[in-house]
């Protein structure tokens, strides 16, 4: 059996950069949240077709496993992967919540991808991966990277490691999830022309507590909360003083006190 971790990650802040070819760009800080992670495992079955247990819920086509695969496949021609999928079945022990903003989807299958590349000795450096991995979806470079804390820009597909001691968070996921694509048009249709790129530079420069304490103010902090309460009035059922929201939604996290870590 192989086996790998997909850790989930938060967004200290994330602001939206402009919009262009039918994508919008950012600028992010994604950082690891250590403790919480899906676990990706290969275990040996023959298999008639690509295998996946522990996403019941998923169909396999929409499915990010299945789609690094298909990627893997399209770009190396390797019959190496095909072969070990045809007497090895996947199974994930999900833990990461769904559409809840910690990327457990991206990390899954930047998980998935290494993994491969490694078993299937591919010998992909890690940024010939992450191009792989950005046409699935923008989050997956910064898994791929193995990044604990990161500044991510562009599409998703610049990411600058970021020298910071770890955090302790601690996190809060409401009994609902937001979707990704949902969110980001309701902040294309609503928040889109109001975007100020000078109201945050430097950020990038700043460490993940020091923002945190600095702005407090989760609104200023994330570009897509709006987006997110406007999409979903029942989230806004869940906001609690002083916590902040990570990604598109749903979770909300704040830094544990010094008596909790």
């Amino acid at each position: 059996m192989y086996t790998i971790d997909a850790h989930a990650k938060v967004n200290i802040f994330l602001k939206i950069t402009g919009y262009k070819n039918g994508y919008h760009t950012l600028l992010s800080r994604f950082v690891q949240v250590n403790g919480l992670y899906d676990t990706i495992s290969f275990i040996p079955q023959l298999c008639e077709t690509f295998t996946i247990q522990g996403c019941d819920n998923i169909p396999k086509e929409s499915n990010t496993l299945y789609k690094a695969y298909k990627a893997l496949n399209l770009h190396t021609a390797n019959p190496a992967v095909i072969e070990f999928f045809n007497t090895h079945k996947i199974v994930v022990a999900k833990r990461i919540p769904s559409q809840a903003g910690l990327g457990g989807g991206s990390s899954d299958a930047a998980a998935f991808m290494l993994l491969v590349n490694d078993i299937c000795d591919l010998r992909l450096s890690a940024s010939q991966l992450a191009q792989i991995g950005s046409t699935i979806g923008a989050d997956l470079p910064f898994f791929i990277y193995r990044c604990t804390s990161a500044n991510v820009s562009g599409f998703g597909e610049i990411v600058k490691p970021f020298d910071e001691a770890p955090l302790a968070l601690e996190l809060y996921t409401p009994p609902l999830g937001c979707d990704t694509t949902q969110v980001y048009k309701a902040f294309k249709e609503h928040f889109l022309p109001s975007i100020k790129p000078d109201l945050f530079f430097g950020w990038e420069s700043i460490s993940s507590s020091e923002l945190l304490k600095a702005v407090g103010d989760p609104m200023m902090l994330n570009d897509l909360y709006p987006a997110a309460l406007e999409s979903y009035p029942l989230l806004s059922g869940y906001v609690k003083p002083n916590w902040f929201f990570s990604g598109s939604g749903s979770t909300f996290f704040r830094l544990k006190e010094k008596d909790e870590a």
